[in-house]
C-alpha cells in the first residue's frame, strides 16, 4: 500500500490521495512477504494448490482472487456512479479485477482474472462507450516520466 500510495502521490490533479483499505494487494496470510520462489520452497504443497486454481486458491489465514473480488465491489459500485474521472492506482491483483469488471462482459471470463496482463509502469484509460469501453494505454518510463502510447 505504501507503494500505491507513494506513487499517487506523484500524479497532479489538485487533490491528495485517498488511501481505501478495500483496495489492498490480495491479503497472501503466513505467505506475506514471501517470493513464489520461498513459497516453493517453506509450503509446496500450498505452491502447487495456487498453480491448480489461481482463482479460488486461498492463501492459509487469507485470501483468494473470489475474496477480492467480493471485497472490492463496493468501490466498483462507486466508480460507476462517479461523473469525474476516476484514478486508482493499486497493486496487481486489485487492478486485474477491477479490470475485468470494466471491461469484459462475459461472466465465463472470471477463471481468466488472476492471469490478466496488467503490466508495471502502465497507465489504462478507460472510456465508457454505448455498450463497450475504449481502452487506451500509456507505458511509463520510470526515468524521465515520458510516456508511449
Amino acid at each position: 500500500m505504501k507503494r500505491a500510495y507513494t506513487t499517487a502521490g506523484h500524479i497532479k490533479i489538485g487533490i491528495d490521495p485517498i488511501k481505501m483499505k478495500c483496495l489492498e494487494e490480495i491479503n497472501c496470510g503466513t505467505c506475506d512477504g514471501m517470493t513464489y520462489e520461498d513459497i516453493a520452497k517453506k509450503y509446496p504443497f500450498e505452491h502447487s494448490e495456487r498453480k491448480l486454481d489461481k482463482l479460488g486458491y486461498r492463501y492459509p489465514r487469507g485470501e483468494s482472487y473470489l475474496d477480492l473480488i467480493h471485497r472490492i465491489e463496493p468501490v466498483i459500485f462507486e466508480i460507476e456512479r462517479q461523473a469525474d474521472p476516476v484514478i486508482i492506482v493499486a497493486h496487481q491483483a486489485v487492478l486485474r479485477c477491477l479490470y475485468a469488471y470494466f471491461t469484459c462482459n462475459d461472466k465465463a471470463i472470471i477463471n481468466e482474472v488472476p492471469h490478466m496482463d496488467v503490466p508495471l509502469h502502465c497507465v489504462f484509460k478507460l472510456e465508457p462507450q454505448a455498450f463497450s469501453v475504449r481502452e487506451l494505454r500509456y507505458n511509463i518510463n520510470i526515468e524521465n516520466g515520458e510516456y508511449t502510447e
